[in-house]
């Protein structure tokens, strides 16, 4: 009989457990939901002039994003075709509860990687953060400003070696309206 009772108790109880860690389960930041402006699937098509990257020259791209792991993280993919060849890159953004800001972390297929903070107001973006690069940091500042139907956008982009001199490139953005369903 005491077995019963205690097999009982400790049902009773982990049930109890799990309806309470159920009804206080995690919910994705508010925050995320300013990146709902580039989710979906983008072109672009930009050049960026000769510094500290290359050669410069014209470029052109394609940008997919979407939300994961039950709404927490952004995950975006890059596709790039540019003076120096083919990149392919996976971007991860989520939110820091401790600074309470959106964070990016980037990765290339050459190696390089990139951490920022992105700030999202009004009809455009902001990102400043750095590009690791074969053991060289180099600084990055990124503005984009969105058109007011959200179908395209322009994209500044800014590479310093020193903080104190800057390399430009600009591109232009469209995004592809999702297929009609059959």
């Amino acid at each position: 009989m005491r077995r019963i009772t205690i097999l009982l108790f400790l049902s009773v109880f982990c049930f109890a457990a799990a309806m309470q860690a159920q009804a206080q389960a995690p919910k994705p930041d508010p925050a995320l939901k300013k990146l709902s402006v580039f989710l979906g699937h983008w072109t672009y098509e930009g050049e960026s002039k000769p510094g500290p990257l290359g050669p410069g020259g014209k470029y052109t791209g394609e940008y997919t994003a979407r939300m994961i792991l039950g709404g927490f993280f952004c995950q975006a993919r890059w596709a790039e075709k540019g003076p120096s060849g083919e990149t392919r890159s996976l971007e991860i953004v989520g939110y820091d509860p401790v600074n309470k800001n959106l964070v990016s972390n980037g990765y290339e297929d050459g190696g390089g990687t990139w951490s920022g903070v992105i700030n999202v107001s009004g009809s455009g973006l902001t990102y400043t953060g750095k590009y690791f690069l074969a053991g060289k940091q180099y600084l990055t500042r990124v503005s984009e400003t969105y058109a007011a139907d959200l179908m395209s956008m322009t994209r500044k982009l800014e590479t310093s070696v020193d903080g104190t001199t800057w390399t430009p490139q600009e591109d232009k953005w469209t995004k592809v309206p999702p297929a009609a369903k059959k």
